[in-house]
């Protein structure tokens, strides 16, 4: 495996926005540490160590109250390092776990009395080899009440996703937005593609996150706001927020947390609509037991 990497920006500065009490970074990561919690031999990328008392560091320096630890490609379907996380969490995390499909109702039910919530299914080429749709139907039939789906795919397969998206039996949160073109505005192809796809189910949530990934124009990815903000003003109960910390895969160029966390007001501008991206949302999937 290549040389190690570092993906997180190495002091962030603390953001202007103050989150809401109860806020959740709904979307983040912990990697290893390696010493503990080997990366799978699989793995496209090798990051340097990212793990819970980071993480845990920067949810408290940018505002934040909880996490939901989404399990990070590079620790391929062995969960102990997110499950570690949630351990020494305090109750203030919750877990997306990725599954081998042949996964036991028995060891699904260990992840959720673990702290997790939801499984993972990735759809990116340049991450994982193989994305069996039919055996992912299967552990999705199979999961623990009240889980859900999270997906992550590109807008260009988005169609041809679209009869597994329609087979899935439970709640689906897409990662990222399905990373449509922003530079299209939010009346392009790709957004209009994603609103279809909100519109054929009501429990399809999503992610309006990573600026960083998917704005070309670069921080304060005034692209990304312009596109995105519509989406949450007309799906204000669909989406909950996550930093992507520590933006997997990630070592060009790094963005500021503190820049990430100040996104929110301009996709998010009323405080009803920040309360429930941060802490009614991601509340209802994650803790409603």
């Amino acid at each position: 495996m290549s040389d190690r990497i570092t993906s997180w920006h190495s002091s962030p500065s603390k953001p202007a926005f103050t989150p809401p009490p109860g806020a959740v970074d709904a979307h983040c990561h912990v990697f290893g540490p390696e010493a503990d919690f080997p990366f799978s031999p699989k793995a496209k990328y090798h990051p340097e160590d990212a793990g819970p008392d980071k993480l845990f560091a920067l949810r408290d320096h940018l505002g934040f109250s909880r996490n939901v630890i989404v399990q990070a490609s590079c620790h391929g379907t062995d969960n102990a390092a997110t499950l570690n996380a949630i351990a020494k969490s305090e109750g203030k995390a919750r877990g997306v776990a990725v599954v081998d499909p042949d996964i036991s109702d028995a060891e699904l039910q260990a992840l959720h009395d673990g702290g997790m919530r939801g499984v993972r299914f990735n759809f990116l080429k340049r991450l994982v080899d193989n994305a069996p749709k039919d055996k992912f139907l299967d552990v999705a039939g199979r999961l623990p009440k009240g889980w859900h789906v999270v997906i992550y795919f590109e807008a260009d397969i988005l169609e041809e996703l679209r009869p597994f998206l329609d087979a899935i039996p439970v709640p689906v949160v897409v990662d990222h937005m399905g990373r449509p073109d922003v530079t299209q505005g939010p009346d392009g192809a790709d957004i209009k593609a994603f609103r279809k796809l909100l519109e054929s189910r009501d429990d399809i949530w999503f992610k309006p996150t990573c600026p960083d990934r998917l704005d070309p124009s670069g921080d304060p990815w005034n692209q990304f706001a312009e596109a995105i903000a519509p989406l949450v003003a007309d799906y204000p109960d669909r989406c909950i927020w996550g930093t992507d910390w520590p933006h997997p895969n990630q070592q060009d160029v790094l963005p500021d947390d503190g820049h990430l966390v100040d996104m929110i007001p301009r996709i998010a501008p009323t405080a009803e609509l920040q309360q429930k991206l941060l802490v009614t949302n991601p509340d209802r999937l994650y803790w409603a037991d």
